[in-house]
């Protein structure tokens, strides 16, 4: 490599905006994706030759990484112009933008829904095959769904059981790994990403409510709680990732045989043996990864027994530890945080929120504008369009959970950021008009494995008109979500969270506005249900910080509730029952 090539690592977690330009040139020139990715270039950025797992030595008919090179090197050389052109065809097959339809309506949304549904696997939860990724945004598009096929809450249940029951999801830290590489949810791939995790968080809490499954809830607690045990800085912003390896092996932190069993758990390990899954001869490599599958009782001292499993396995040699701290995900970990602890009553978890979001604003957002990541007192580069709308997101549930008007006023000014990232037809661009030149300005409307920029500055848009009365932020939010209406019939799939946010549009947005000195009874209401299409603005008293409060009459002794559309009101309430009624009746 050396000799023949100047050599340039991306790492695609600080630059989606490099990694997203050369994924399309691979899937352009061999069909399909993935990492490791390597991409061949002219001086000038142009790729001419790309692939991804190039083997060590040739290979069932695939010639070495070694052999590659060399062959590429001796047409640099050699046949310069054919190289060109190459390069040439390359960047125009790249570079063909896909034109913005219609928003998606009702009846556009429930065929998506439909298709969605076509490939949900009734056994093991999930869609498709093997490997097998959770598809939160899917998730959350058919939970906003929900009441329009008997079929979906169905999916949603066996989806989040079968997860939680599976391998990906870590039985005694909490938290999920990546994704499975088969379609029982049995082995995972052992990395654990912030954003996965805090996605999975906020999927279990409202699925937990909404279809009264005590059991996402718990889910929720254990995601969360190992996002502040094991992902957390001591002063607050969540780093990226663990990875998949300990002391060279993948999973080696994670799986355990027998004999451990027998000696950490004496008289208890057969029955933990029995509920975990766990046999001499393994279920992975010789080896045992813990999981639900078999569906056996669960030991009467089970908490006991995950303790004391977890305390021996806290003391092997850990995984490595991504300590980035991502503006998006960091955005996508306070919302979950926010919303978790205004809806289950958890102080802890909302003052986690606010800590994170404090570190985030101070190490991030220190001068207006806003960096990708930082590690170690070093920020990266400017932020990309998911970072601010991601982040706005968050604050903007942190500002309804708390009432606190920093946070709606910080997240208002990543809101107007957007603008340097907007299209002129509709929708956004991945990068800033200050950003890097590249060959091509990236545009990213695929939500997978998380919510796309362009999906987050839409969904950011809709609720900062909701709670501003801005007209004009609704409108860009529209034009945005128009830019995945060609793909709703074809790839539903490949849009969920751009589905989801049109679902809660295609709905009816409301307003609520709450005041008063003591609330939390009219705010709990609020809280009570998955309310995507609604947003709560809360105050002491009138606040001109927050438009939906302006000029609201308020009695500090008496706390007041108005629910609006548009901000015209029904007539103010304080009575708990009263708002839930006409939250009913409203639709949200």
């Amino acid at each position: 490599m050396n000799q023949l090539f100047v050599n340039i690592k991306v790492d695609r977690e600080e630059r989606p905006d490099v990694d997203s330009i050369y994924m399309e040139a691979v899937q352009a020139m061999t069909g399909r994706g993935g990492w490791p990715m390597t991409v061949w270039m002219t001086s000038d950025g142009r790729p001419f030759y790309a692939g991804t797992y190039f083997p060590r030595d040739r290979h069932v008919g695939m010639p070495s990484f070694r052999e590659v090179m060399r062959a590429v090197s001796a047409a640099w050389h050699s046949d310069r112009d054919n190289v060109n052109m190459q390069a040439d065809q390359l960047v125009e097959a790249i570079s063909q933008d896909i034109p913005s339809g219609s928003l998606p309506r009702a009846e556009q949304l429930d065929r998506a829904a439909a298709s969605v549904l076509g490939v949900f696997d009734a056994t093991f939860g999930g869609f498709g095959g093997a490997p097998k990724f959770p598809q939160t945004p899917v998730l959350e598009f058919l939970l906003r769904s929900r009441g329009v096929d008997a079929a979906i809450d169905e999916a949603i249940s066996v989806s989040l059981h079968r997860m939680a029951d599976g391998g990906i999801h870590d039985h005694l830290g909490g938290g999920f790994a990546r994704y499975s590489v088969d379609h029982r949810w049995l082995v995972p791939h052992f990395e654990k990403m912030l954003y996965d995790n805090a996605q999975l968080a906020r999927i279990y809490l409202w699925a937990g409510i909404e279809l009264d499954e005590p059991r996402f809830l718990d889910v929720t607690n254990s995601t969360l709680h190992y996002l502040t045990r094991d992902l957390r800085h001591r002063d607050g912003g969540f780093f990226s990732a663990e990875d998949a390896d300990s002391e060279g092996v993948e999973g080696k932190f994670y799986v355990w045989d027998r004999d451990e069993f027998d000696e950490i758990l004496g008289g208890d390990a057969e029955a933990a043996a029995r509920y975990f899954d766990v046999s001499s001869a393994g279920n992975f490599e010789g080896t045992n990864i813990l999981n639900l599958l078999q569906g056996r009782d669960a030991p009467p001292n089970l908490g006991s027994i995950r303790a004391r499993l977890l305390d021996h396995r806290s003391k092997r040699v850990r995984p490595g530890l991504d300590d980035k701290v991502v503006a998006a995900w960091n955005g996508l970990a306070i919302r979950a945080f926010a919303e978790a602890g205004a809806a289950l009553g958890s102080e802890e978890h909302l003052a986690t929120a606010t800590r994170a979001a404090e570190f985030v604003l101070g190490h991030l957002f220190p001068d207006g504008e806003l960096m990708r990541s930082w590690r170690e007192g070093e920020t990266s580069v400017p932020g990309f369009v998911d970072d601010y709308a991601s982040l706005a997101l968050g604050l903007f549930s942190l500002y309804q959970a708390t009432g606190d008007p920093q946070w709606f006023q910080a997240a208002e000014l990543l809101v107007d950021g957007l603008g340097r990232f907007e299209r002129l037809n509709g929708g956004f661009y991945t990068t800033s008009d200050g950003a890097d030149n590249l060959i091509k300005r990236p545009r990213d409307i695929t939500d997978n494995p998380s919510p796309s920029g362009n999906a987050l500055a839409a969904e950011a848009l809709l609720v900062s008109s909701l709670l501003s009365g801005d007209s004009n932020r609704r409108d860009r939010a529209l034009a945005a979500l128009s830019a995945s209406g060609r793909l709703a019939d074809r790839y539903p799939s490949m849009i969920g969270h751009h589905l989801a946010v049109a679902r809660s549009v295609d709905i009816g947005t409301k307003e609520v506005a709450v005041l008063g000195q003591d609330r939390r009874n009219l705010t709990r209401v609020f809280w009570d249900r998955f309310r995507p299409h609604a947003v709560l603005a809360q105050s002491a008293d009138a606040s001109e910080a927050i438009p939906l409060l302006a000029g609201r009459p308020a009695d500090a002794s008496n706390p007041i509730a108005y629910v609006c559309e548009g901000f015209v009101c029904n007539l103010p309430t304080s009575d708990p029952m009263e708002l839930a009624r006409q939250l009913e009746i409203a639709g949200t």
